[in-house]
């Protein structure tokens, strides 16, 4: 493994740059309002979607034949289900690759599936790292990821510092003087909680909270 390794340090440092460049514009997006990129879908496949991209050209670029295969293989993939996120197709799209880089070399494919498997850790290390630090998710919650999720929808008078600084907090908006808070979260019971540390607030105006 350690032989492995060496033989192949470059692409490790490649996949490593690929990573880090993911995350960089990933803040970048995030940093001029555009705040789809902070879902759990859209930020994975930010980041995966470079690193199997960079194996499959490297599996097929030696090879005419395969190039020209992998062009009509990819061709007839069609979905009969509609795909609900980016990463799902990502997901499919790493299957295919495996299965052509094993058909390839070996090394191919245990390259992708260590790079994948650290990503994710790393995904998933920084989600962990930012609640603990920042206490704040790193990824924001979205209803189109397939999540069983619990809302509370909830509308005062006047600012909330209680909401303001939860972590459950999506969506906040002004409207007529009146501040419409929205909140999300898989775990309902703790959105009960914070609805009934508002209801003696004299500006609450309506609530709505869904499980």
């Amino acid at each position: 493994m350690y032989n492995l390794f060496l033989s192949n340090y470059d692409k490790f440092v490649i996949v490593a740059l690929l990573i880090t460049i993911s995350i960089l514009i990933r803040f970048f997006l995030q940093l001029i309002g555009q705040h789809w990129i902070r879902t759990t879908a859209h930020t994975s496949t930010l980041v995966l979607l470079p690193i199997i991209t960079y194996v499959i050209t490297n599996v097929i670029s030696g090879n005419i034949a395969l190039s020209i295969g992998m062009v009509g293989a990819l061709s007839i993939v069609r979905f009969r289900n509609p795909v609900r996120s980016p990463l799902e197709l990502t997901v499919y799209f790493a299957a295919i690759t495996m299965g052509i880089a094993a058909s390839v070399h070996i090394k191919w494919l245990i390259f992708l599936s260590v790079s994948i498997f650290f990503t994710s850790f790393l995904l998933i290390l920084t989600n962990y790292l930012s609640k603990i630090l920042f206490k704040k998710e790193f990824f924001q919650t979205s209803f189109s990821e397939g999540n069983s999720l619990s809302t509370l929808d909830i509308t005062l008078s006047n600012n909330s510092q209680i909401l303001d600084e939860s972590k459950y907090l999506n969506i906040k908006k002004t409207n007529d003087g009146a501040v419409n808070y929205i909140l999300v979260s898989s775990n309902f019971d703790d959105l009960k909680e914070i609805l009934d540390q508002l209801k003696d607030n004299k500006g609450l105006v309506s609530y709505q909270l869904n499980k």
